[in-house]
């Protein structure tokens, strides 16, 4: 197995035991995280309890600027908590598609909707790089704090790319970096998992988008993340700890736009 394989079944373990809890401890993307991420969406219209298992960092359709009527798409779906949100917003004339590589969390995310009778969201097993979604069919993606778990983001913007309607967009939330993670907690599976150390810095992310080929690519909104020295004394001592608080190091929660140029006729990335 390789390293982007191993990766990805450290990741599909963790959230099939998320999924198989009857509600995880809390945490953005782990319980060995906390719930130092998670955005509050309690009050959000949309929001079902049960599909909440605190694993994001932002609120992606806060921003994303969903339309009665569209086809939206949502990158890492989990339990469907953001898919139900998104079908609030674009109404039971529009289709929401949740897309997950985690079998345990796509049966989750069915039963959810099952149980509140949603019939215009559909829940589809498949890794986000090369989703099971045909090309330009799609209005809005959103994605919240998943991208950073997957090994190859610049094919998961080209993937987004080929997904969107010309003059579509997308509103993802993700954690990045700035400055560089010590090793001893960037190796760490977990903190993998927890949506850490798999970050890449901020400037390459954003590059990551521009160079997929969209275009009006802003950040819509940025909060930093700060790590509980509990967490960090797992992975590193005292004085480690200590040289990690002074170098400066930052990781951040951004929400991101983006947008498929109008006459965009092919899906290739960069084709306008």
């Amino acid at each position: 197995m390789n390293q982007h394989d191993s990766l990805k079944d450290i990741v599909r373990k963790k959230y099939a035991e998320i999924a198989l809890q009857d509600k995880p401890d809390a945490g953005c993307c782990s319980p060995e995280v906390y719930n130092i991420m998670n955005d509050d969406y309690t009050s959000v219209e949309g929001y079902v309890e049960d599909a909440d298992l605190s694993l994001g960092c932002g609120l992606p359709t806060q921003f994303a600027n969903i339309q009665k009527g569209n086809v939206v798409v949502d990158l890492g779906s989990g339990a469907g908590n953001d898919c139900f949100i998104a079908r609030a917003e674009t109404g039971e004339l529009g289709k929401v598609i949740g897309v997950d590589f985690t079998p345990e969390m796509i049966t989750k995310a069915r039963m959810n909707a099952e149980k509140m009778g949603y019939h215009n969201v559909e829940f589809r097993q498949g890794d986000i790089e090369n989703m099971p979604i045909s090309d330009a069919v799609v209005d809005v993606v959103v994605s919240n704090c998943v991208l950073n778990l997957v090994p190859n983001k610049a094919a998961v913007f080209a993937d987004i790319f080929r997904v969107l309607k010309p003059g579509g967009h997308f509103s993802i939330s993700d954690v990045v970096l700035k400055g560089q993670l010590p090793d001893k907690v960037k190796d760490a599976g977990e903190m993998y998992a927890g949506c850490v150390s798999g970050a890449v810095q901020k400037m390459e992310y954003m590059n990551h988008v521009i160079e997929a080929g969209f275009t009006d690519v802003q950040i819509q909104k940025e909060k930093e993340i700060v790590i509980p020295d509990d967490i960090l004394a797992k992975y590193l001592d005292t004085n480690e700890i200590a040289n990690y608080r002074e170098t400066g190091i930052a990781i951040k929660s951004i929400t991101v736009f983006g947008k498929k140029p109008d006459d965009c006729s092919i899906t290739e990335p960069g084709c306008c």
